[in-house]
């Protein structure tokens, strides 16, 4: 009897033991499976941050260069943020040193934020770089809105000489000599301007001024119809015309409504203290700062000029092929 009791306890306590052992490989098998989803789960979130990372540090490599800092910086120009533009100016030369083309981008910021003499200073710096032309253009503006005209024909037609294709930069100099009182040079570069940029507002309203100042309404009259230049852009011609000592009340027809263009009652300042885009929102009439470019595509457009007479040849091939 003692026997088959031991017989029965020794079964019972190797079925507990089994038991015991089953559930114990149970739950180390349950807590291999949670740790080995807990690591898997931590690879991946692993995995994700470094391929952000990686993609982080390529659009930096990507973004992150002088050149790409620049076309930044002439960006921000292009929309008048002018004094934003001079903080990335210091940012860009800090890492990358100083170079002629962000001292041509402070020079402008400079004079674009009232800051002459600093502008002045900076423009000189050019002279004896790739950016001499650039240069020169500056210290004409700068001239130009001393009212010294004179010297700013000099000076843009240094700029002229090593960079002949930049049409607004030629249509400032016929501005510029316009007002110094050389009607027989603004021609030339006026009617370059056109032909080089035939889209350009200023190089239209300057040359129909041209036309005026010389006494040639009817083809003023023309030149602003085959351009359909809005009516206050007319006005402004006829006032700046008047200014100019050639007053003509019947050239450019009736002012009507409000056109695309801003309202200006009278021939503004040479460089406006007021910040402005290049011929996007800008007034026709203004001796400004043309967008600086190395080269310049040439574009006949003869049907933005006028028909030709005796007097006043107009044709494309009347136009000096050198600037082409």
């Amino acid at each position: 009897m003692k026997t088959l009791n031991a017989l029965v306890q020794a079964r019972t306590a190797s079925r507990s033991l089994a038991c015991a052992a089953a559930a114990a490989a149970a739950l180390a098998i349950t807590g291999c499976a949670g740790m080995k989803d807990q690591y898997g789960a931590t690879a991946d979130a692993q995995q994700r941050m470094a391929a952000e990372a990686a993609a982080e540090t390529k659009a930096g490599a990507a973004v992150d260069t002088k050149a790409t800092y620049l076309r930044l910086v002439e960006q921000m120009q292009k929309e008048s943020l002018w004094f934003a533009s001079l903080a990335h100016i210091d940012a860009l030369e800090q890492r990358w040193g100083v170079s002629p083309e962000s001292t041509r981008l402070r020079a402008d910021a400079l004079r674009q934020t009232g800051q002459a003499a600093s502008s002045e200073d900076a423009y000189k710096r050019l002279m004896g770089t790739p950016l001499e032309s650039a240069g020169y253009r500056g210290l004409g503006l700068l001239a130009g809105a001393r009212g010294n005209f004179a010297e700013s024909v000099r000076l843009l037609k240094q700029a002229q000489r090593q960079n002949p294709t930049d049409a607004l930069l030629l249509s400032d100099l016929g501005y510029a000599s316009l007002r110094a009182g050389m009607a027989d040079e603004a021609r030339l570069p006026l009617m370059q301007a056109l032909q080089l940029r035939p889209d350009s507002t200023q190089a239209q309203a300057n040359l129909a001024l041209y036309f005026i100042v010389t006494r040639q309404n009817e083809q003023a009259a023309r030149l602003m119809d085959a351009n359909n230049m809005p009516a206050t852009a007319r006005a402004a011609v006829r006032d700046a015309a008047q200014q100019l000592g050639a007053v003509s009340s019947t050239v450019g027809g009736p002012v009507g409504a409000a056109p695309a263009l801003p309202v200006v009652a009278t021939l503004p300042p040479p460089v406006p203290s007021a910040t402005v885009r290049d011929d996007a929102a800008a007034p026709p009439l203004m001796l400004k700062a043309s967008r600086w470019s190395a080269t310049g595509a040439v574009r006949t457009a003869s049907q933005q000029i006028p028909a030709a007479d005796p007097a006043l040849p107009l044709s494309p091939n009347s136009i000096a092929r050198g600037t082409q």
